[in-house]
């Protein structure tokens, strides 16, 4: 008779996923997702020929929980009429709230084939939206507002990983406000 297959793909793919969260994607072994799952490696190669399918993955759940995040944190509170506002106070706070996940995602050079466009866009055209949010309020190129906008978030949210940014979320508000209205004109 057959043994009965106690640990699923989907344990291992979450197990790796709470593992990433709290350490890193580099973290992710056979040895230190086994021990995180409570088995043996061998129900993770039974699934997963190489670790490599396993980061892939996992990446992509990383990239849906961004989204969630982004779509949630959307719609709890809204900060600011300007464009890239609340797009930047999100992203700066997913740094802050999970700097494995936002590293991972924002910060390494392997994507798995997708660039930032795609990631920041994801699945719910935040990316496009906040583009034609300021190309509605006259913006001459909002791509060129959008870098420049760009600058500063990104900037801000890595700074949230190293410990170096610690204003309040009204100072940041403020920030990208003026941010945008100088940029916008």
């Amino acid at each position: 008779m057959a043994r009965k297959i106690s640990i699923t793909q989907d344990m291992i793919k979450e197990a790796a996923f709470e593992l990433t969260r709290s350490e890193g994607i580099e973290s992710v072994t056979a040895r230190r997702l086994a021990d995180k799952a409570g088995c043996s490696t061998q129900p993770i190669f039974r699934v997963y020929e190489k670790m490599e399918q396993l980061h892939e993955e996992v990446f992509q759940m990383a990239v849906d929980y961004f989204s969630e995040f982004y779509e949630t944190g959307k719609q709890k509170e809204k900060v600011s009429d300007k464009p890239f506002v609340q797009f930047g106070v999100l992203y700066i706070e997913f740094a802050l709230k999970e700097p494995r996940l936002f590293t991972m995602l924002f910060l390494s050079t392997n994507r798995y084939g997708r660039t930032l466009y795609e990631l920041l866009n994801g699945s719910t055209g935040a990316f496009v939206r906040e583009m034609n949010r300021a190309r509605a309020e006259g913006a001459k190129d909002p791509g060129d507002l959008f870098m420049k906008m760009w600058i500063f978030i990104h900037g801000a949210a890595c700074m949230t990983i190293t410990g170096d940014y610690d204003l309040p979320k009204e100072e940041t508000i403020r920030l990208l406000e003026e941010s945008y209205e100088k940029c916008a004109s």
